[in-house]
């Protein structure tokens, strides 16, 4: 629209960054706290001069506006550093899941035309092998906190810490919110995950209305755990903690038994959970003298986590919304067996096959209004086609996911269109473990469906018609299939079992009836 004036027009990532750099300078931004060993604090004053000066070395090895670095870390402050940094100097952050496996991770690098790489000793023989035509490879002196015995780098590889340079020196760059900022991959129905592309505008919304929906505040500690290549640690978390000048405490991953024991010691106030970690804790004691005072869940006001005495709120998101689409309310108690409503900054519809919106007590798709490049993510990475097909012919972004539609504007989450599973927190794609399995000698048709697992939500069990049938399966079919899935997946996605049939239940267009198989292995 003519005229029209953006919410962070004029504005980008760095520019968020040096303003709390500021006016919070010596205010803790993140505390690193390793498995092992002392907290370390990163006040905003810190943490921001040695963005400048991570900056500065990348402009100093050639990196230009554009250009794509991949970041393939586990938990750590060098994870934040490159990231910021990368937006400070206009190149694009390509966060990729530190559990890929070595194919995968050749994918990333190809499709997201990669010139440079940052990892960890554990990972870079990995990266270098995997990713050959990279410029160059940079490697952080641990592993998440833990210090290798023998911190070994790939011939010509270099160290994290040599990247830096003259902080001074670090160019001024015009601030655009329309420019890409990041991207991150996400499984799909399709057998390669597609790569999510943000703009800086996006990482701004995801600061802001993330910081609003969790009613954060400046004197607030977030407690970190989950994966920094996530759209909730990055989103939900530290960009939310970043927009109102809080601090987030930031460890190497979740831990049941450590949980409370950091919590505790640096007085955390808010937490992002999910059902796989309240699982967890329900087996722990809950200290008294603990300071949260609001989580997020999948649920809000759920009476299964009346144990912590904590109120939840219950949120859906995905990468693509890089907020929450459906909200709970950090002041009102909503159903307990819902999510929450409609998040004010979105437009939200729930329709059926016929187009039609969904009664009360019915469930339909979901569907999501909004802005490409703002509370909307901007584009499917090198993939015109599958961005439109990600939208409907009235702009909607299309989730895939059913919600039911409960009294009062209420939705609660009714399971997946797409063929997904979730894994402990990952988002899993059927097809692409039914890819590996396909191909593997002796093997006709595969077909992966979940089931169901009291800590892990879902894992995967692969269905396999052989070649010519059970009968005449070679004897080491199975543990041909489950070595290959080793080999090419995450560990995460291999599946837990695979079981031999002459043939599937199936439906229409001789479509695999997986509803059917699922029944077998719940």
């Amino acid at each position: 629209m003519t005229g029209s004036v953006g919410p962070f027009a004029g504005l980008n990532v760095p520019w968020l960054l040096d303003t709390r750099a500021r006016d919070r300078r010596n205010h803790p931004f993140v505390i690193w706290q390793p498995v092992e060993g002392p907290a370390e604090t990163w006040t905003y004053g810190r943490f921001a001069d040695r963005v400048n000066a991570l900056a500065a070395g990348f402009e100093q090895r050639g990196l230009r506006p554009g250009d794509t670095v991949l970041i393939h870390l586990e938990n750590c402050v060098e994870f934040l550093l490159a990231w910021f940094a990368c937006a400070k100097t206009g190149a694009v952050a390509v966060t990729t899941n530190a559990r890929a496996a070595a194919q995968e991770m050749s994918y990333f690098a190809e499709h997201s035309r990669a010139v440079a790489a940052i990892t960890q000793p554990s990972l870079a023989g990995m990266v270098a092998s995997a990713c050959p035509n990279l410029r160059w490879i940079a490697v952080t002196a641990h592993d998440s906190g833990a210090v290798p015995a023998q911190a070994d780098r790939p011939d010509g590889a270099d160290s994290f810490d040599a990247l830096f340079g003259d902080a001074s020196l670090a160019a001024r760059r015009a601030q655009d919110p329309a420019e890409t900022c990041s991207v991150q991959f996400t499984s799909g129905t399709t057998a390669r995950p597609k790569g999510v592309v943000w703009s800086h505008g996006n990482a701004l919304w995801g600061a802001r209305v993330n910081a609003q929906h969790e009613a954060l505040r400046p004197d607030d500690i977030h407690l970190v755990y989950s994966p920094l290549f996530h759209t909730n640690a990055l989103s939900y978390s530290l960009l939310a903690t970043l927009w109102v000048g809080a601090t987030a405490v930031v460890v190497p991953r979740f831990s049941a038994s450590r949980f409370w024991d950091v919590a505790v010691r640096h007085r955390c106030t808010w937490g992002s959970m999910n059902s796989f970690t309240t699982r967890a804790l329900l087996e722990q004691d809950v200290p008294p003298d603990h300071s949260f005072r609001l989580w997020g869940t999948p649920l809000s006001d759920s009476p299964a986590l009346e144990k912590f005495g904590i109120k939840t709120i219950g949120w859906w998101g995905m990468t693509e919304t890089i907020s929450h689409g459906i909200v709970g309310d950090p002041y009102t108690v909503v159903r307990p067996v819902g999510v929450g409503r409609a998040a004010p900054e979105y437009a939200v519809r729930v329709i059926g096959e016929d187009g039609r919106a969904t009664p009360v007590g019915g469930t339909g798709s979901l569907l999501i209004g909004g802005v490409r490049g703002l509370s909307l993510f901007k584009e499917y990475l090198h993939d015109e086609s599958a961005t439109r097909a990600g939208f409907d012919e009235s702009g909607y972004f299309v989730t895939g996911d059913r919600v039911q539609v409960l009294d009062n504007g209420v939705l609660a989450f009714a399971g997946r269109a797409k063929d997904l599973l979730r894994v402990g927190g990952e988002n899993v794609a059927a097809l692409e473990i039914e890819r590996v399995a396909l191909g593997v000698a002796g093997v006709r048709e595969a077909a992966v469906v979940a089931k169901p697992h009291p800590m892990l939500d879902e894992v995967p069990v692969m269905f396999v018609i052989p070649v010519g049938g059970v009968d005449n399966a070679g004897e080491h079919l199975v543990d041909d299939i489950l070595a290959a899935c080793r080999r090419d997946l995450a560990a995460f996605k291999v599946p837990r079992e695979v079981r031999l049939l002459d043939e599937f239940p199936r439906a229409a267009l001789d479509k695999v009836a997986k509803s059917e198989l699922a029944k077998t292995v719940d």
